[in-house]
C-alpha cells in the first residue's frame, strides 16, 4: 500500500507518539512500587513500542522521543498520581481512532487501532491505586470545608466587619471542624465491616484536605484590610479549588466535570449568600458592632 508526502508525514507524527509513550509507561513502571501496576505499565510499554515499529516499516524512518514530555509525564504523576496522569494521555488519544480510521484497508493500522481502544483500555482499568480508594473521603473534606467554610467566613464578614477578627474566628472554627471531621470519619470508615480503607487514613485524608482548604479561604482576610474584598477573593479561591479538584476528579474517575463543577459551585456560593444576609440580619438587628 502507497502513502502520499502527507500521510506519511502524519505517520511519521505519530510514531514519534508511539515511541515517546512507550518511554512514559517505561518511565512510570520504574516509578511504581504495586508489582501489579508495574506490570500493567510494562505491557502498555511493550505495546506501544510494537505500534511504533509497525509504523516505521511504512515510513522508514528513525524517530526521536519527545523526551521532555517523558520527564514532564513522570514528575505529574508523582504530584497527582498515576491514574490521573495517565486517564489523562489517554483523553488526548481520542483522535486517534480517527487518527487509524483514515486507514482502513491497511491490516496493521487497524490492529494498532483496534488496541489502542480496546486493550489499553482494559489494561488502565486494572492500575489499583491507594489515593483512589479514599477519594471519598477528600470529598467528604472539600465539601464540608467549602460549602460550611465559605459561608461561615461569609456570615463572620458582616457581622463582625474585622478582616484580623474574622480570620481569627475563621481559624479557630475551621481546625475545630476539621479535626470533627476527621473524627467522624475515623469512626463512620471504623463502622463499616466492609470497608476497604484504613479509618485513621481516611480520617487523615479528611481532616487535612478540610484543614488546607480553610486555610486558604482564610489567607484574604489576613492580608487584605477591607473585608468586602477579603470576601470577594476568598469566594474565588474557593471557586477554583472547586474547578481544580472537581478536574482532577473528572479525569481520574472518568465522569462529567461540567455537571460536578456546577453543582458544588452552585451549593457552596448558594450557603454563603444565605450565610452573609444572616451575618447582615443578625447585626441589624442586634445592634453589635464589632
Amino acid at each position: 500500500m502507497s502513502f502520499t508526502k502527507e500521510e506519511i508525514n502524519s505517520l511519521i507524527a505519530k510514531q514519534r507518539d508511539e515511541l515517546t509513550e512507550s518511554l512514559v509507561y517505561e518511565a512510570l513502571a520504574d516509578i511504581e512500587k504495586n508489582p501489579a501496576n508495574k506490570e500493567v505499565f510494562l505491557t502498555l510499554s511493550h505495546q506501544e513500542r510494537s505500534h511504533a515499529n509497525i509504523l516505521k516499516k511504512y515510513t522508514n524512518a528513525e524517530v526521536k522521543p519527545d523526551l521532555f514530555r517523558v520527564k514532564r509525564t513522570a514528575l505529574l504523576s508523582k504530584i497527582l498520581g498515576i491514574t490521573f496522569t495517565v486517564k489523562q494521555m489517554e483523553s488526548k488519544e481520542e483522535g486517534a481512532q480517527e487518527f487509524y480510521n483514515n486507514f482502513k484497508d491497511n491490516e496493521d493500522m487497524m490492529r494498532i487501532n483496534e488496541e489502542e481502544n480496546e486493550h489499553e483500555k482494559k489494561l488502565i482499568e486494572m492500575i489499583d491505586e491507594e489515593r483512589l480508594g479514599y477519594m471519598s473521603s477528600v470529598v467528604l473534606g472539600l465539601n464540608d470545608a467549602l460549602v460550611e467554610f465559605t459561608g461561615a467566613l461569609a456570615g463572620f464578614t458582616l457581622a463582625l466587619n474585622n478582616p484580623s477578627l474574622i480570620a481569627l474566628t475563621g481559624s479557630i472554627t475551621g481546625i475545630a471542624a476539621a479535626l470533627s471531621m476527621g473524627s467522624s470519619e475515623y469512626l463512620s470508615t471504623k463502622s463499616e465491616k466492609d470497608s476497604k480503607k484504613h479509618p485513621v487514613k481516611a480520617s487523615i485524608y479528611t481532616g487535612i484536605t478540610y484543614l488546607s482548604t480553610v486555610l486558604v479561604l482564610v489567607s484574604p482576610f489576613i492580608i487584605l484590610n477591607s473585608v468586602i474584598s477579603a470576601l470577594v477573593v476568598m469566594l474565588i479561591l474557593a471557586l477554583i479549588i472547586i474547578a481544580l479538584f472537581n478536574y482532577y476528579y473528572a479525569v481520574a474517575k472518568g465522569e462529567s466535570f461540567k455537571h460536578r463543577f456546577a453543582e458544588m459551585a452552585i451549593l457552596s456560593f448558594s450557603v454563603a449568600g444565605i450565610s452573609f444576609l444572616i451575618g447582615y440580619a443578625l447585626r441589624t438587628f442586634t445592634g453589635i458592632e464589632a
